[in-house]
């Protein structure tokens, strides 16, 4: 029984909440056991600088992530410059998410999709995927139905789930705790078709063999498939895009 009581294969309770905020495109707090993001879509018709020139009619995804000062244990001061790891985690939730949009018919504009951490408790860039995919999702549906974009702009969605293994024994999604603990953890990004997005991984004391790679690329696979679930349980309602 692992330290909040869950079996080696279940993820922390989830819970999403379109609409979070009033004035964005698309929103969603994402509350994965305590950790909780705050995801914010904002449909912006200027391209990035760099895109001008070579464009031809393609849109952009971008991202940007940020922990509050208060976010974790102890208060951490609001990064001026963005520090290496808030870099490494806006680029993987920017790739992540522009797989799930068809670039080319998105049109000239770029969603920004703003990522703010309000409570850490571990993989708070994970849970930032996959509610940064219902966030940009909520505004490229505004989009659709405003009739700017296709309607097969949205391509198969995105969600992300953290691994590791802790006293040797594998686990899904892990708390803080356990990561502090683990003898190495992983990052997994993939999508609805059960195609991979991305792989962040490593081992903190020993190397790992294929068949713990394995183990753990199952155990992220599952817990990637309930989360995709959830996504399109949230979407469903008919007032989603209100």
């Amino acid at each position: 029984m692992r330290i909040d009581g869950r079996c080696t294969d279940e993820l922390r309770p989830l819970k999403l909440e379109l609409n979070y905020t009033h004035y964005a495109e698309g929103s969603v707090l994402i509350t994965q056991g305590r950790t909780v993001v705050l995801c914010n879509a904002t449909v912006d018709e200027r391209l990035p600088a760099w895109m001008l020139k070579d464009a031809a009619g393609r849109g952009w995804i971008t991202a940007e992530y940020g922990m509050l000062p208060r976010s974790t244990h102890t208060r951490t001061p609001r990064e001026t410059t963005p520090a290496a790891r808030t870099q490494e985690i806006r680029r993987l939730i920017g790739r992540s998410l522009r797989q799930a949009v068809d670039l080319g018919l998105l049109g000239p504009r770029q969603i920004i999709v703003d990522c703010d951490v309000l409570q850490a408790d571990g993989g708070t860039r994970t849970a930032a995927v996959t509610g940064g995919y219902l966030a940009l999702a909520l505004a490229v549906r505004k989009l659709i139905a405003a009739g700017v974009a296709p309607a097969n702009t949205l391509l198969a969605p995105v969600a992300a789930v953290s691994v590791g293994v802790v006293d040797g024994e594998p686990l899904l999604d892990l708390c803080y705790d356990e990561d502090a603990r683990a003898e190495m953890d992983m990052n997994l990004v993939m999508n609805r078709a059960g195609r991979i997005i991305e792989i962040q991984g490593n081992a903190e004391r020993q190397p790992f063999d294929r068949p713990m790679l394995d183990r753990l690329l199952d155990l992220a696979t599952g817990g990637i498939g309930e989360l995709l679930r959830r996504q399109a349980d949230a979407l469903r309602p008919a007032d989603v895009l209100r």
